[in-house]
């Protein structure tokens, strides 16, 4: 079986991901054991990269194309998939093996990530105005231009005001947890919903301070940095 190449975000972190997105199809390749490797694409070169590539884009709210990562090329079928929902059903039937998509769940997966999604971009400025830190010059310009479309500037004030958004977004989250009767949101299944809430954690990790992050994993009795610790363990990412 030949690797499947991933493309993903270069920043100047130490092993350079810190994108949520790209993190997921991560996490899943390792947790069904395929091999793959990583390409590392600037922010700023993202468009020109993937078109180079035939990858197809996305669409905006406004309805215009956009470009994005990750995307993940399968050499062993020919298949280049962007968006990362669409890799996660590629991956479930490709490589059904260890199904992140259980019980038929994957419509209802999908509903999760957008209620999911509902919850934290309300406090997402203060770790978007990190994200452009970790970035070259050029793909922050970039970053900040394609980012505050869906969230507006400036990005840097009220930074109380958004963690406290932040937390009230996860105190729901923290609920939808406690009404399963296991550690994951699907009770003792696991699944594709827990390696979303994993990946923004991750990011979260990644791209804070020390005591941002500190903060975050400690709201609702640590219940996110164990969230986090769990779902890198089972992918095999710990």
């Amino acid at each position: 079986m030949l690797p499947l190449v991933l493309y993903d975000i270069i920043s100047n972190l130490p092993g350079n991901n810190f994108s949520p997105n790209p993190a997921k199809p991560r996490f899943i390749l390792s947790y069904k054991d395929i091999p793959f490797v990583t390409i590392w694409v600037e922010y700023s070169d993202i468009p020109i990269a993937m078109k180079a590539i035939g990858a197809k884009p996305n669409k905006r709210q406004d309805g215009s194309d956009v470009h994005t990562v990750p995307v993940l090329s399968d050499p062993n079928t020919g298949a280049l998939i962007t968006d990362s929902l669409e890799i996660a059903s590629y991956l479930e039937k490709t490589y059904p093996e260890k199904p992140i998509f259980p019980n038929n769940s994957e419509s209802l997966i999908h509903a999760f990530d957008s209620a999911y999604m509902s919850l934290i971009l309300p406090g997402i400025k203060p770790v978007f105005l990190r994200s452009i830190e970790i970035l070259s010059p050029a793909s922050a310009k970039f970053f900040i231009g394609a980012r505050s479309v869906d969230v507006p500037l400036p990005w840097d004030v009220k930074r109380d005001a958004s963690w406290k958004l932040l937390e009230k977004g996860y105190n729901t989250a923290y609920e939808w947890y406690r009404k399963s009767d296991g550690k994951w949101i699907m009770g003792d299944t696991f699944s594709y919903a827990d390696i979303i809430v994993a990946c923004w954690l991750l990011a979260f990790k990644r791209v804070l301070k020390e005591d941002e992050w500190a903060m975050i994993s400690s709201w609702d009795g640590g219940k996110w940095g164990q969230v986090l610790a769990d779902v890198e363990k089972e992918c095999n990412l710990a």
